[in-house]
Parts: C-alpha cells; sequence; structure tokens
C-alpha cells in the first residue's frame, strides 16, 4: 500500500483540508466555510475527501484556530501554529521565496524567512479591515458576490480612496462614496486597495519586505488585491494556485516526515463528539473548563488555571 497524509487547516472563517502522496501530490482537498462549528466543518470536510484505491492514511497534521480540539479529536500526529503550517508549505513547493503575504478570513500574517528558515513574523491585532471578512461583508453591502470583486475592480480606471485604517471608518467611507454616486467599479477597486494598504501599514509596519514575494491565502484568489499590491510595492508578487490551502498542505508535509506508527481512516463522521463547558468550583478562580468527548469518552479538560485537570 502506498502512503498517504492529511493536513487540517481550521479557521475561524474557513476550514481547507488536503491529502498528498510521498510526492506532496494532491490526491483530494476540500475548502469549506466554518461557520461557527470547527467540529461540524471538519466533519463535512473529511467526508467530501477521498482515499485513492491502493493507499492508506499514515498520518494526520492540524493547524489553525481550532488545531488543538481538532488535533485531539482526530488523534492527530502532530499540530502546529499557522506561521510554521504556512512557512513549510510554501518553502516546499517555492523555496527561493523571502517573504509570504498571508490574508485570510479573519487574521492576516506576513513571514519572513532567510536560508529556509522563519527570521521574522507579524500577524494582525485588532483591526479586521485588512481580512477576507472585511471585503465579504463590503460584497455584501454592495449586493455583490465576493468571488467577482477582483475581476470588477481590474476594469476601474479611477479607484476610489477609502479609508483603510479600520473596519468602522472603512465602511462609513464606503457609504458616503456610494451616496455621492461613484461607479461600483471605482468602490470596489478602492476596497481591494484599502485591504492592500491597511495590511502593509499594520501587518507589514517596519519590516523589509524582499523578493521573491508570494501572496496566499483565500484573498489571494482575488486578482484586484494582488494587482495593488504589485502596483503599491512596485514588485512581482506570486501567487499559487494552491495558495489558499497552503496551512493545509504545511501540516499535510509535516505529518509525512514524522516515522508511520498507525493508519488512520477519513470516518470522522461517524463518531460522536461533543464540548461541555463548566465552572469550577474548586476554589475561588473559578474556572471555566471545557470538557471534551469522543464517544461519550473524556478526552481532555481545558482551562484550569491551576493545573488539577
Amino acid at each position: 500500500m502506498k502512503e498517504c497524509y492529511l493536513g487540517v487547516d481550521i479557521g475561524s472563517i474557513s476550514t481547507k483540508a488536503v491529502v498528498i502522496n510521498r510526492k506532496y501530490e494532491i490526491l483530494s482537498s476540500c475548502y469549506i466555510e466554518t461557520k461557527g462549528n470547527p467540529i461540524q466543518a471538519v466533519e463535512e470536510a473529511l467526508s467530501s475527501l477521498t482515499i485513492p484505491s491502493g493507499y492508506e492514511l499514515c498520518g494526520i497534521g492540524t493547524t489553525g484556530s481550532a488545531r488543538k480540539l481538532i488535533g485531539l479529536l482526530l488523534d492527530a500526529s502532530i499540530i502546529k501554529n499557522e506561521i510554521t503550517a504556512h512557512a513549510i508549505g510554501t518553502l516546499t513547493f517555492h523555496p527561493e521565496v523571502k517573504t509570504i503575504l498571508e490574508i485570510g478570513g479573519q487574521d492576516s500574517k506576513v513571514i519572513l524567512l532567510q536560508n529556509h528558515m522563519i527570521r521574522d513574523y507579524a500577524m494582525n491585532t485588532l483591526c479586521a479591515a485588512g481580512t477576507g471578512s472585511f471585503l465579504s461583508s463590503q460584497a455584501k453591502r454592495l449586493g455583490l458576490d465576493v468571488t467577482s470583486f477582483g475581476e470588477i475592480a481590474l476594469t476601474s480606471t479611477h479607484p476610489t480612496t477609502i479609508a483603510a485604517r479600520c473596519t468602522v471608518f472603512a465602511e462609513s467611507d464606503l457609504v458616503h462614496k456610494t451616496q455621492l454616486g461613484y461607479p461600483k467599479e471605482d468602490i470596489v477597486a478602492g476596497l481591494c486597495k484599502a485591504v492592500v494598504l491597511n495590511y502593509l501599514n499594520n501587518v507589514c509596519k517596519g519590516k523589509k519586505l524582499e523578493e521573491p514575494i508570494i501572496f496566499q491565502g483565500g484573498v489571494s484568489k482575488n486578482k484586484g488585491v494582488v494587482h495593488f499590491f504589485q502596483e503599491v510595492l512596485g514588485k512581482e508578487i506570486l501567487v499559487d494556485p494552491n495558495g489558499h490551502l497552503m496551512g493545509a498542505l504545511g501540516m499535510a508535509i509535516l505529518a509525512s516526515r514524522l516515522p508511520k506508527e498507525k493508519t488512520y481512516s477519513l470516518d470522522f463522521q461517524k463518531l460522536s463528539f461533543r464540548t461541555v463547558g463548566k465552572e469550577c468550583q474548586g476554589c475561588s478562580n473559578r474556572c471555566e473548563l471545557v470538557h471534551i468527548y469522543k464517544e461519550e469518552k473524556l478526552l481532555d479538560v481545558w482551562g484550569s488555571k491551576c493545573g488539577k485537570f
């Protein structure tokens, strides 16, 4: 039997999963919305994946905001943060890259590489104006499909200036420009450029972005944002066709580098998982505990400050 490996990236907005072989070729992949329920999202994602005949699943890696929870439930071989996952995935397919620009649904990050290692990184803090969820909410306000934003933005000849300091200011400015009668394509282009400026001014503040530069995450599919990154930076921006899956790919690759200990199944959806929140009354801390059950068996308890659990 040939070996294959599963990588899962569970974000707050989207969940990505890939199955790769030993040559790091994608055998199956999935990209869906998390919708506030990471367990259900992973169930749906894994049910849509297929393992080709002649392959056996020999490792699982998880990353993303719910990586520990899903890693526990899947009995993952390895669990790593998004910075590591994206760096490993990118360097595997683009070893020459020195800067990774990544914009997802709820967060964004920049990763600086040197000698095939992470030299520095930064993530967005409070503002969501430089993320995919911001573009999605503005698309709804304009009555457009966010997947068409990129194409519409490229038709603009005079992008409207949209305040990019934060989501609240940007939305207020958007309404104002709409009421003034600005063409929709100019407003869309202005929004795409605002995302770029917000990202560069906040996430990349004080960072030297060296070439080659690659842009990934769900927003990398937006041609308008890619265009304005190139325009503002004055540099070529690489976009991998699988850039939106890079975190999951990185984890699958890391799982493939571990010694084979057992085989896994994708029948995750057939199991019963649930989490129960309780407040511990053992001391004055009143810790908010999360009890995690698999098939009604208690797997773990999180949230204890005193180490009792």
